[in-house]
């Protein structure tokens, strides 16, 4: 089957902390896998269907893909480069914060080659029709959120507000996954509350349409399908995920 044209990036899929920064983390496996977008490396990835799949194995907690790397401590504790997960865990021992060296280390090791891969396909593939930067979201506003508390939909797509892609592009995605998944009509909600993140933001004003999408770990991250002493999820459901969104990706290419 010939390949789409669509860009898939998934920046915050993975867990991966470098060795010389793992004597200073006192963050346990579930900590690194609940700030992370747990599991969505397999939910996402559909490379026998996306023309190109961008994704990371480095650990949220450690370096943020989807912030300007501008964005830096201490200035910004939810920038590039964190103090705190998104559920308030002290992410380093004693407070401590990575000096000026490392973080540009991890900036050239991680997060440059990451965006550069993007910005390379963009100049040179005019024929990509669209771009999904791919998330999870937890199902109740974290602490740190602006909608702390509250309960989330099972799905959100994000546009900045029409600033991205038409409102033709979000309606249309809107239905094929609506169908593909399964959902209401009310399950699935635009830019709220993720409107678009620093990727979709920053490559979404080229000539490709750029969409923000969010499912809910309530979807897969509970007691049916997770085990927490044992960090074991049911492979058959990630599986039926993936499915889910291939088929509402291919849908909407039709």
């Amino acid at each position: 089957m010939q390949s789409l044209p669509i860009i898939i990036s998934i920046p915050h899929g993975g867990s991966f902390i470098p060795s010389d920064l793992k004597k200073d983390i006192i963050l346990s496996p579930l900590d690194i896998l609940e700030d992370s977008d747990a599991f969505t490396l397999d939910i996402y990835d559909i490379s026998e269907t996306a023309e190109y799949v961008f994704k990371a194995d480095i650990a949220r907690a450690i370096i943020d893909l989807n912030r300007s790397k501008t964005q830096l401590p201490p200035q910004y504790f939810d920038g590039i480069i964190k103090s705190h997960t998104c559920f308030g865990k002290q992410i380093y021992r004693n407070g401590k914060s990575l000096d000026k060296s490392k973080i540009q280390t991890l900036i050239q090791s991680y997060y440059e080659p990451y965006h550069n891969q993007i910005k390379d396909v963009i100049k040179k593939n005019s024929h990509i029709q669209l771009a999904l930067d791919c998330h999870s979201m937890a199902s109740v506003g974290p602490e740190y959120s602006n909608d702390k508390g509250k309960e989330r939909p099972l799905m959100c797509l994000g546009n900045v507000w029409g600033q991205t892609c038409s409102e033709d592009v979000m309606n249309q995605l809107s239905e094929c996954f609506s169908r593909s998944f399964g959902f209401k009509s009310t399950d699935i909600q635009i830019n709220k509350p993720f409107a678009g993140g620093y990727i979709t933001q920053t490559y979404g004003m080229s000539y490709i349409p750029w969409v923000q999408v969010e499912i809910s770990r309530a979807l897969y991250l509970n007691s049916t399908y997770f085990n927490y002493q044992s960090l074991q999820m049911n492979i058959n459901r990630l599986k039926e995920l993936r499915q889910m969104f291939q088929m509402g990706v291919m849908e909407y290419f039709k």
